[in-house]
Order: C-alpha cells, then structure tokens, then sequence
C-alpha cells in the first residue's frame, strides 16, 4: 500500500493533464448570431424582367435615338434614354441591316442624307485626287528629267 500513497499526488497531477488536453482538444465554435428579423421576408424578383419587343417598338426606339443623335445628344445618352442597353441597340441595328454579300461591292449609291454615304463619296473624291496628282507628278517628273538631259 505504501505505493498508493506514492502515487497519489502523481495520479492527481496526470489527470489534471489529461483534463486540460481534453478541455482545449474540445473548443468548439459557437454558432453565428441570428440576424434580427425586423425586415419582413419579400418574395425575391429578378432585377429587371426581360421583355420582348415587337419589330415596329423596335424600328420606333432605333429611329428615335436617330433623332436624338441627329440633334446633337450622344449615342450612350440617346440609347439610355430610350430605355435599351448598348448591346441591344447594336443587336437590333445590325438585325435591321439587309445581308449583303462581302464579295460583291454594290454599285447603287446610298442615300445622299446618310453619314456613311457621305464618308463613301469623299472616299471616292479622295482616291480620284490622288490619281490625278499621281500624273502631274509623273508628267512633270518626265519634263524634268527632259530639261536636264537624264532621259
């Protein structure tokens, strides 16, 4: 019996050990606060509803933003004030072009009111300038070499 009493205070001390391991191997979290309920559950709705237009909505809203740009206002501005994003405008006004065939150049004129047609015919100005400066310099590059005998 005299090694009860020897081990005693040794076997208390183990178990102190072994109870502080334990308390700390079992730390657990505590769960999250519940958020108050003072703002009444609201059945969630998607931001904005897609919604459907129909061709003659869809030429009315692209002919008004024309409008709106012919008058000065931006591109962005008229397109948001018309109610449409940037790339719907885009879908619809390349939608509304006819389909031409990118082999063949069309020889009708566009309309003399349109941006592009106007851009096309200074195009077609410029390219007619530069040809004929093209043979005044030849002409008189050729007269040149003529008065100094290189030719």
């Amino acid at each position: 019996m005299a090694d009860e009493s020897n081990a005693g205070p040794v076997a208390a001390a183990v178990a102190t050990d072994a109870e502080v391991k334990a308390a700390t191997a079992k730390k657990r979290r505590s769960p999250p606060p519940q958020k108050a309920a003072s703002e009444p559950a609201q059945p969630t709705t998607p931001a904005a509803k897609r919604r459907g237009y129909s061709e003659q909505e869809k030429s009315a809203k692209l002919k008004l933003i024309a409008t709106q740009v012919g008058d000065g206002n931006t591109l962005k501005d008229a397109i948001k004030s018309a109610g449409i994003s940037e790339q719907t405008y885009y879908h619809w006004k390349g939608a509304a072009k006819p389909v031409e065939h990118k082999d063949t150049k069309s020889t009708k004129p566009l309309p003399a009111g349109d941006a592009l047609a106007d851009l096309v015919q200074l195009e077609e100005e410029n390219q007619r300038l530069r040809k004929r400066l093209a043979e005044k310099l030849r002409a008189e590059n050729a007269e040149l070499r003529k008065r100094l005998g290189l030719d």
